[in-house]
C-alpha cells in the first residue's frame, strides 16, 4: 500500500525524501513531529502524499492509544522501532478508509487550532482589561 522506511534519527542528519519524525520515548511515544528531537524515529516516504497519510495515521494511532500497548520500560517508557513500524503497517492494513478518516481528523485539527487561537486572544483581552482596571484604580488613588 504505502511504502515507508523507519530509522532511528541521528542528531544533525538531513533527509532528502519526504519525511517526518515519531517520538519514541515517554508517554507520548508514537506522536508524530514535524521537527526532530533527540528521542525519535524518522519516517521517509517516496511522496508528500504518502508522508501526509502516514503522519496523520500515526497521530490517530497515538491519540487512540495503539502505540501505548507496546511501551516498555519502568522509569522512561519507550517503543521499539519494530513495534512502531508494525503498528503503522497494521494501521494502514486495517483502516482501508484511511483517506476519509484523515480528512475528518484534519478538519478537527483545523477547528482545534482556530479555537486555540481564539483562546489566546481572549487571554490577551482579559490581561489588557485587568491591567486597565488597575491603572484606573491607581490614577484615582493618586489623585
Amino acid at each position: 500500500m504505502h511504502c515507508f522506511v523507519i530509522k532511528t534519527h541521528r542528531v544533525g542528519m538531513t533527509y532528502d525524501k519526504p519525511h517526518f519524525f515519531i517520538l519514541n520515548k515517554g508517554l507520548n511515544s508514537g506522536k508524530p513531529l514535524h521537527n526532530p528531537c533527540p528521542n525519535c524515529f524518522v519516517i521517509t516516504t517516496t511522496t508528500e502524499a504518502n508522508k501526509n497519510i502516514l503522519f496523520h495515521l500515526s497521530m490517530m494511532l497515538q491519540i487512540g492509544g495503539f502505540y501505548a500497548y507496546y511501551l516498555k520500560g519502568s522509569v522512561i517508557p519507550f517503543i521499539s522501532i519494530n513495534d512502531c513500524s508494525k503498528t503503522l503497517k497494521e494501521g494502514m492494513i486495517l483502516n482501508v478508509e484511511v483517506h476519509k478518516h484523515i480528512k475528518i481528523i484534519q478538519a478537527i485539527n483545523q477547528e482545534q487550532e482556530r479555537l486555540s487561537q481564539a483562546l489566546e486572544k481572549i487571554q490577551l483581552l482579559k490581561k489588557a482589561f485587568i491591567q486597565t482596571c488597575f491603572k484606573e484604580s491607581k490614577n484615582k488613588i493618586s489623585a
